[in-house]
């Protein structure tokens, strides 16, 4: 696989691009209902049999049930939507969770070890405040090659080779279950520069579009997810959904 130069921003720089993201994203956004995504009827029994639940950085897209579920997010717009539906919700970010150890069977981090600059930090994390036999839910975009700019936007800091997080997740104690192709890279580089140009010149009415127009017509064009054992072959795919158990 050919070497991409991937330009690393400092931790600093980072953590700002996020913020300022994140930010303008949930400060205009509807919080949506776990039950309206296509993980649900993958998450739906496995939250039901473990009721210690943990859902890092949800912003107002959760995953797992607001009900009995305790999300921990860096913004104030999510946190005060998630607790105005009844959720637990508290400030803290992956890589330093307000939890004790060993305190949940399930751990939710979806679309966040991508936008850590540390992520083995973020993986100790992660394992301190799981128990035994637990279960982790994860995804990772996937590719170096498959890097846009696009990715640097939106605060990433890497894309994960397939044996990479593979090797990282079981340093720390995970095993890969199970997997299910979560995105595919967007066939039209026209739409995302478009995109980028008016998220940087246009970013509050950009924002209302994709808020009330294109995050519903997505929510309503998605494809069922299917789940595979371990992680198989992923050649395009452009992020994938893993389920991993601590051993």
């Amino acid at each position: 696989m050919p070497t991409v130069a991937i330009p690393r921003p400092t931790d600093a720089e980072l953590k700002r691009t996020n913020q300022r993201f994140y930010d303008a994203l949930w400060s205009g956004a509807r919080l949506v209902d776990p039950s309206r995504f296509n993980t649900w009827p993958m998450v739906r029994d496995l939250a039901m049999a473990l009721p210690r639940r943990l859902e890092i950085a949800p912003g107002l897209r959760p995953r797992l049930p607001l009900d009995g579920t305790c999300f921990v997010d860096i913004s104030l717009a999510a946190l005060q939507a998630l607790r105005a539906e009844g959720a637990s919700a508290i400030r803290g970010s992956i890589s330093d969770l307000p939890c004790p150890d060993a305190s949940f069977d399930l751990v939710c981090a979806l679309d966040i070890l991508e936008h850590v600059q540390d992520d083995e930090g973020a993986l100790r994390e992660l394992s301190r405040v799981t128990a035994p036999q637990s279960r982790l839910l994860l995804s990772v975009p996937l590719h170096e090659s498959a890097w846009t700019s696009f990715d640097e936007f939106v605060g990433h800091y890497r894309r994960y080779e397939p044996a990479q997080i593979t090797e990282r997740l079981a340093s720390h104690g995970w095993t890969i279950e199970r997997s299910a192709v979560y995105g595919m890279q967007p066939s039209s580089g026209l739409l995302l520069k478009l995109g980028q140009w008016s998220l940087s010149h246009r970013r509050e009415r950009a924002m209302w579009w994709y808020n009330r127009v294109i995050m519903p017509l997505g929510l309503y064009l998605q494809k069922p997810l299917r789940w595979q054992p371990g992680l198989p072959a992923s050649e395009g795919v452009d992020e994938v959904l893993l389920l991993c158990r601590r051993t």
